[in-house]
């Protein structure tokens, strides 16, 4: 979601995402293309990594350090371009999302104007070895001046194009409701099943012919600040009708399996919607990739607006820029607790997740330096690429020198943060058909704490308690579960539902299935599958597989056999069932729910015990809870990143941050002897790795370190 800036050289001003409002194909380079990275300002040491690495999304983009970049329209190449250019690159900028004034309703004859300077800008961003991702809103078309002037809506095509509730009502509102609308200015949105879709496809293409080598739809929604439940219109009544044989439910009812279908329908409405912008623009550039911009996250929101992320997690060709908001627009993660601290977590491994083997861009927001350096560790340590900004608009850095010390850590260490192999043995699931129709909810519940500390402003909440994770049926238990897991120092990976396949199983010994209710026979087959196999799987919840995908109850539960009890019989509180070469483990209880309010230790172990059991972890953490460890490989070296948080608590407290002292214990394969210990940080003077001391006792190998925000520990194997 955008606002046009109209600022000359430093950074420029780009668009604006507000927090808490909502957040394998390529070929070789283009002749426009650069053909390597430009040195960094740092120069390139001897230990850095190499700049490239084979696989199936341009390398560019995997390794990708990104900023917002602008111009006016009447912007000189040389006088106005390159000074934006040059100021990015000297803060190690790799890649460049332009923004500019896409946003506007604009004629075709200022569009192509306006195409003829995005082609100088990007001849001069390649000629400093940068790359360009072009910024262009999907949905949404802003007339400059048109609450009380022309606009879109008044007097072009808006009027039929809208999207509309499902009482008829367009969705246009004027300036002053959102940050990024001015007032005085018009908001349309418009129905990717209307004519819409046959003009944006258009000048997607004509962008794409300009040397790009990426577009950046901006959020795909079906937005709900004015009008929920959009799009109601003709168009998407026709749409609906041929997809379902439904005419469009009159209101929304979760009761109504008409309107659950609609739910689910709008889903995939957008996903073809994405398909089909990337589609338009490597039709004319077949090494252009596309980078949705999804504001929609492992919570609520996603039911809300239409957009679910994880469906594109297979999909050829795009990815995802990750709109991950913090607390406070004008304050940040300073006033988080260590809870919340969690959810942001999960948040980011989620969106790694639903990237699958593709690039993962991510907003990293910061209100001040410090606070923005560890909400970029925790993007770093999911595997997400950065996308450093200020909040709430994406127009500047929060701090330029700690962006230029972040981004020159991440090019110095970029094979160790995205070439690695996970060594997690343990997964997650995230069901989108359980977030969508398990006691759906009003709030989106994207944090837990929900009052706004005293003088801050903006909070992500009104300050509803319902509007909290904790108060949520299905995202209360899942994000407990990742709080668990967290504490535990348990390394994991997230598994998102839609299209699930056995594949995405695959070396992990234990699943857990948070209150998993809503299910496919397609996706009880998997997991039946997984069982049988010999694979762990923990679910808990008074419902297990109850429901199908659409929300409604089934006669029977989708994984009786599995779980070792039928629907006619007594619930147990807790069961143990063979299954196979497998075991399930069924809670009745929402023990995810009691860790995410409490901590609670007792709630903790009726998860952690059958994780421990069925994957002795190969890595433990002798320190604090609040540190988060991710553990990798990458050839024979052993790469854990750990993340300190350690400075929040239960309450909201001023930031500050606090070195923690822990030992980190790994167990060396047989065969194999400990060659030495190094440990990077962007928290030194340097991104260099130092040798750092261990000792080895039998098979395990345990390194003493003190972690200020964020250290990258790698342990050589011989």
């Amino acid at each position: 979601m955008s606002r046009r800036g109209l600022l000359r050289a430093g950074l420029g001003v780009g668009g604006a995402a507000v927090v808490g409002q909502h957040p394998a194909l390529a070929g070789p380079a283009s002749a426009a293309s650069p053909a390597a990275p430009a040195p960094l300002p740092l120069g390139r040491a001897a230990w850095a990594a190499p700049a490239v690495r084979a696989g199936a999304f341009p390398e560019w983009s995997r390794f990708a350090r990104l900023a917002d970049g602008t111009f006016d329209e009447d912007a000189d190449p040389v006088r106005d371009m390159k000074p934006v250019i040059d100021a990015l690159k000297a803060q190690n900028v790799s890649v460049i999302e332009l923004d500019t004034i896409l946003s506007n309703w604009l004629t075709d004859q200022e569009f192509t104007q306006h195409v003829g300077k995005v082609r100088d800008f990007v001849g001069l961003a390649h000629a400093a070895g940068l790359r360009v991702v072009m910024y262009y809103p999907s949905m949404e078309l802003i007339s400059v001046g048109g609450e009380k002037g022309r606009s879109f809506y008044k007097n072009d095509r808006g009027k039929d194009w809208v999207q509309r509730s499902l009482d008829g009502k367009p969705n246009v509102f004027y300036g002053s409701l959102v940050v990024w609308v001015d007032p005085g200015d018009e908001s349309c949105w418009l129905s990717p099943n209307s004519p819409w879709r046959d003009y944006y496809l258009g000048r997607i293409k004509a962008l794409a012919g300009t040397g790009l080598d990426a577009i950046w739809p901006d959020v795909p929604i079906y937005f709900d600040g004015a009008l929920s439940w959009c799009d109601g219109s003709s168009w998407a009544a026709t749409a609906f009708k041929a997809d379902t044989g439904l005419a469009l439910p009159p209101k929304a009812d979760f009761t109504s399996l008409t309107f659950r279908r609609y739910v689910e329908w709008r889903h995939r409405n957008l996903h073809q919607w994405q398909l089909d912008i990337a589609a338009a623009g490597r039709a004319v550039n077949p090494d252009l990739v596309t980078f949705v911009e999804t504001v929609s996250m492992d919570y609520q929101y996603a039911t809300l607006v239409g957009l679910d992320g994880a469906y594109l997690r297979t999909a050829e060709g795009v990815s995802q820029m990750w709109e991950v908001d913090i607390l406070a627009n004008y304050d940040g993660m300073r006033h988080a607790t260590a809870t919340d601290w969690t959810c942001l977590i999960s948040m980011y491994k989620y969106a790694r997740a639903a990237s699958g083997t593709k690039p993962a861009w991510a907003f990293s927001y910061g209100w001040k330096a410090d606070d923005a350096s560890l909400v970029m560790a925790e993007l770093l340590a999911a595997g997400c690429n950065p996308y450093e900004v200020k909040s709430p608009f994406k127009n500047e850095t929060t701090d330029k020198a700690m962006r230029t010390r972040m981004y020159a850590f991440v090019a110095a260490n970029q094979e160790k943060l995205y070439t690695t192999t996970t060594a997690a043995e343990v997964g997650v699931y995230h069901s989108s058909a359980s977030r969508d129709f398990v006691s759906p909810s009003p709030g989106t519940g994207m944090y837990a704490n929900v009052k706004k500390p005293a003088g801050v402003k903006e909070w992500w909440s009104s300050g509803s308690a319902e509007e909290s994770c904790a108060r949520q049926a299905w995202l209360g238990e899942f994000r407990g579960t990742v709080k668990a897991l967290v504490y535990a120092h348990v390394p994991f990976v997230t598994v998102t539902s839609p299209g699930l396949t056995a594949a995405d199983l695959a070396g992990l010994k234990v699943v857990l299935l948070p209150n998993l209710q809503a299910v496919s026979d397609a996706e009880a087959a998997v997991l039946r599958g997984y069982v049988a196999g010999g694979g762990t799987v923990v679910i808990t919840g008074p419902a297990p597989t109850a429901l199908d995908e659409l929300g409604t109850a089934r006669s029977e539960y989708a994984l009786a056999d599995v779980l070792g009890f039928r629907k006619g019989d007594a619930l147990p509180d807790g069961k143990q069932n063979r299954f196979g070469a497998g075991t399930c483990r069924y809670v009745k209880s929402l023990p995810g729910h009691a860790y995410l309010d409490t901590a609670d230790k007792a709630a903790g172990e009726l998860l952690l015990a059958p994780v421990r059991a069925a994957a002795p972890p190969s890595v433990t953490l002798s320190g604090d809870d609040r540190i988060h460890l991710e553990m990798g490989w990458l050839g024979s070296d052993v790469v854990v990143q750990l993340v300190n948080f350690t400075g929040f608590g239960d309450v909201p407290a001023a930031f500050r941050t606090t070195p923690a002292a822990c030992t980190v214990a790994l167990t060396v394969p047989a065969g194999k002897k400990v060659l030495g210990a190094t440990v990077s940080s962007p928290d030194a003077a340097s991104p260099a790795p130092r040798a750092v001391p261990f000792t080895v006792d039998g098979a395990t190998v345990s390194v003493p370190l003190t972690v200020a925000q964020y250290s990258l520990l790698t342990v050589t194997l011989g």
